[in-house]
């Protein structure tokens, strides 16, 4: 029989695979349904098992605060342990038993690992895991008891101890503050050779003394109360050298300014050869000494009178009257000087001006201030920048408000003010007797009872009720004592220097030297011969 073609032949065994590769086909799919359907009905099923329920239960239910402060808590009884465990460390250590100290000091890290592990697994601590840990340390305690480190030793320790800080640290407090002043009221070898020369040069150079008497010829600009009358009261040559030359060099109209300083018999010449040899841009200087005025005596000035007094002498140059129970900045010499309490008779020693701005030889002048002089003080006698900021210099800072006259005189939240640049109305200051008010509290204080130290608190009664408040840019102070607010220093007209650090001295505040240091010639040959850099 002739055979079919190959096309035409019957496909047995293609179908055979054809049926197998489709059943396969299915079996995958069923499976796969059925995977599917298992997984959503274990995602649907809120089913967990017993084991990770106790362990998410323990997670979010435990808090290592609350476990601290139960009473019946193992981590507490280990924490109050480990507390009193620390207190015998320090008593072993003063006692120089190291070797028990470094016990009790392994035993502690031993607890501290308990108490880790319990707050990173959050879960409470059992018995029966720290019970070798509280054993042990229950006994290193009860050693330290029978070592005489009982509770009652260690409070007696302790305070005996605090006791012996604080005699310590008043001791210290005390030197600081005697050593502090010391290197304050030090006057620099570089300012002493200075007025050495200064003062030689006076007397041996005719030219300058000629030169002088040439500057009389401008009397009549000293008494015009058309210009800038500034006053300072100094015995530091190079420091009000500084004022002046700070306040030329900003001032737009210098040939209106005019300067009267007022110093010592000792300074007088010094003063008189430097001014006499240097000119700042045409500012006009005067220079006088307090003991030529003949108004200034014991009869009229009460701190000249009490300096008559031994008990006062005592006080002030011997310290011995108190047992060192003041301090000393309170017995400070410097309190009494005439030249700090001038600023009490500034009509008296200017009788022909009726408004003058008083510095401080401690301040350095960056903007011009002539506009002080046209400033409205509402019938007041001063004009200053006002120093409180809520409770910090008020009146009660300054004033012993136990004392009756204070109290009876004198609101304690008054707000203070500060000396080093004030205006002062001297027409006012005549009309209200100011004088005559701080002579009546400068008597009132002969034995220290309404204030103690220096001259701003009897400024302060004295001015109560007569004090114009300025803006505060006007005086800018703390640079000798604080940090201050960069944006102050850029808007501040008068830098005031108050506190301890004097940028001439070594001990002056490094960061704020050169807002003062810039207004000094170094190049002067007289300078340059003292050492001055």
């Amino acid at each position: 029989m002739r055979r079919r073609a190959a096309d035409f032949r019957r496909p047995v065994r293609r179908s055979v695979q054809d049926v197998a590769c489709w059943a396969l086909c299915s079996v995958v799919v069923v499976f796969f349904i059925y995977i599917f359907t298992e997984g959503s009905n274990n995602e649907s099923t809120p089913h967990f098992s017993r084991r990770t329920f106790r362990h998410d239960r323990v997670i979010e239910g435990f808090n290592i605060t609350e476990e601290m402060l139960s009473p019946n808590s193992v981590a507490r009884q280990l924490n109050d342990q480990i507390s009193l465990a620390k207190a015998f460390v320090v008593i072993a250590k003063e006692n120089n038993n190291h070797q028990f100290a470094w016990e009790l000091s392994a035993q502690i890290r031993i607890a501290q690992i308990f108490l880790s592990n319990a707050a990173t697994r959050r879960a409470p601590l059992t018995i029966k895991e720290s019970e070798h840990a509280i054993h042990d340390m229950a006994l290193l305690l009860y050693q330290a008891q029978e070592l005489h480190y009982d509770s009652a030793t260690v409070i007696m320790r302790l305070k005996a101890k605090i006791q012996a800080l604080e005699e310590q640290m008043s001791s210290v407090n005390e030197k600081s503050s005697k050593y502090g002043q010391i290197a304050a009221e030090e006057v620099p070898k570089s300012l002493y050779c200075l007025g050495v020369r200064l003062t030689t040069t006076w007397f041996k150079n005719l030219s300058l003394q000629k030169k002088l008497n040439d500057k009389r010829l401008v009397e009549m600009k000293l008494k015009n109360n058309d210009l800038y009358h500034f006053c300072v009261f100094s015995d530091n040559i190079v420091a009000t050298s500084v004022v002046i030359n700070s306040t030329a060099i900003n001032s737009k109209n210098p040939d209106m300014v005019v300067f009267h300083l007022v110093t010592d018999e000792i300074n007088y010449a010094t003063m008189k050869a430097w001014f006499s040899m240097n000119d700042f841009r045409g500012v006009t200087v005067e220079v006088q000494k307090f003991e030529d005025f003949s108004w200034l005596n014991a009869s009229y000035v009460p701190v000249l009178k009490q300096l008559q007094d031994s008990e006062i002498q005592n006080y002030y140059f011997k310290g011995n009257n108190d047992d060192g129970r003041t301090p000393i900045k309170f017995r400070n010499p410097k309190y009494l000087s005439m030249l700090n309490h001038l600023r009490f008779y500034i009509p008296e020693v200017f009788p022909a001006l009726k408004k003058v701005v008083f510095l401080d030889d401690d301040v350095v002048v960056q903007k011009d201030l002539s506009d002080l002089f046209s400033i409205d003080l509402n019938g007041n006698v001063n004009g200053a920048v006002e120093t409180c900021m809520e409770t910090f210099h008020r009146y009660h800072k300054y004033l012993n408000y136990s004392h009756p006259l204070i109290r009876a005189h004198f609101d304690p939240d008054a707000c203070g003010w500060a000396f080093g640049m004030n205006v002062f109305d001297l027409v006012q200051w005549r009309n209200r007797n100011v004088t005559g008010i701080y002579h009546y509290w400068q008597e009132k204080n002969v034995d220290r009872t309404l204030w103690k130290l220096g001259t701003l608190p009897p400024g302060l009664l004295t001015f109560y009720g007569l004090t114009e408040p300025l803006d505060p840019s006007w005086h800018v102070l703390g640079f000798g004592y604080t940090n201050v607010d960069p944006q102050l220093i850029e808007r501040g007209a008068v830098l005031h220097f108050n506190g301890n650090s004097k940028p001439w001295l070594k001990i002056g505040m490094e960061k704020y030297k050169p807002l003062w240091e810039k207004y000094v010639d170094y190049s002067h040959p007289l300078l340059q011969q003292c050492n001055f850099h």
